[in-house]
Parts: structure tokens; sequence; C-alpha cells
């Protein structure tokens, strides 16, 4: 299965800054993930199996491709489908800038629902840490999450802290960095420009 899930993504290396503001040397590029959406159906199947056993009600999926993988698990698993909005907000030590909001139309309904986080990949955990957050202030009940692939460790160290199963189809190991503690920057080697590049909102890849 993580040979399957690979094939889906174009890598590359290099030096980069994530959506998280964290730098790293591997890029992702997302946005081709979905387009042979039979060959991510029969990888989202195999993330739905272990997700059945949560008793779901819902499953949110944060905008963009991760909201595709949730749409795909929450109609396999036959449960309501919500999913979360990238926004700005203010970064304590200058990391994840980007903060994950539920529609209006839909937080209301979220209320004591059980629900899991599904994602495409996650790397230093920006869209999951703001979905988590976002969900519970919707009054919803977290108690899991799933994802295609897991890029290194910190998305495990964030689910053990919050006390939920984290559920991948793929792993690999990552080398993720504060801007202050970054190898790359230390020997002088410039930042790569990636396409939609937004300095105040870092654009979402592998890599958030």
């Amino acid at each position: 299965m993580q040979e399957q899930v690979l094939e889906l993504l174009s890598a590359r290396k290099g030096h980069f800054l994530f959506e998280s503001a964290h730098h790293g040397d591997m890029w992702l590029d997302l946005e081709s993930l979905c387009l042979h959406p039979k060959r991510v159906q029969t990888i989202a199947a195999e993330l739905a199996e272990p997700l059945l056993k949560l008793n779901l009600d819902a499953v949110c999926g944060p905008l963009v491709e991760g909201a595709f993988v949730g749409l795909m698990v929450a109609m396999l698993l036959g449960t309501q489908f919500v999913y979360s909005e990238r926004h700005a907000k203010s970064a304590e030590n200058g990391l994840f800038p980007a903060g994950y909001r539920i529609p209006a139309t839909l937080r209301k309904n979220l209320k004591g629902k059980r629900v899991a986080i599904v994602n495409d990949v996650i790397n230093a955990g920006s869209a999951v840490r703001g979905t988590f957050a976002d969900l519970q202030e919707c009054g919803a009940i977290v108690v899991g999450i799933g994802t295609l692939l897991v890029l290194g460790t910190a998305a495990a160290e964030f689910a053990s802290r919050v006390g939920i199963p984290l559920h991948s189809t793929a792993t690999l190991p990552a080398n993720l960095w504060t801007p202050s503690e970054c190898p790359l920057c230390a020997s002088g080697i410039p930042l790569e420009d990636v396409e939609a590049f937004d300095v105040t909102l870092p654009t979402q890849g592998a890599s958030d």
C-alpha cells in the first residue's frame, strides 16, 4: 500500500518553507493527488477500515486535498462529511500561522458528534492541529485521525498528546526544522519558490 500512495505523489528535494513555517528538504506536489481518483479511492478504502471501529458520526477533511480524501472516506463509512477552511492567524513563536475553521453553516450540527479528521499528508500537522482545535470549539468529540501519508514524527506526537489514535496507509522519514535551526539556511541555501507561494500564508503542500 505504501508504494501505491507514493506513486500518487510527486516529490522533489530542495529547501522549502512549509505552511507551518517550518523548513524542510522535501516537497510533495499534492495538487496531482486526485488525477486518478479511482486509485485514491482504493487507498481511501484501506484507510476507512480502521476508522470504522471508531463509530463515527462524521468525517472532517481540511481543504483542499485532505477534504477530497475525507469525502471518499465518509462515503465509504456512510457518515456525514464536513470540511475546514484555512485562514491566517497570529502565530506563537512564528510557527503555525495558518488556522482552520469549519464553515458557519456546518458548525451547529457538530456538537456532541464523534468525528475523525482525515487528511492527505501530515508533516508538521498544521491542518490537523487547526482542524482539531476548531472541532473542539464546535463541541465535537474528535476520536481519531486518518491520513494517506505521514511524514516524520510530529503527527504521532500530536495524536499521542491529545489522546487519539492515528491511522495511516504509508509513512516516510522527513526532516523538519524551525527557521533558526535549519541547516540549509545555515549553509546559505536559499528557499525555493513554489507555485502560489504567499508570504502572508505559506502555501499548502506536503508540507503542513
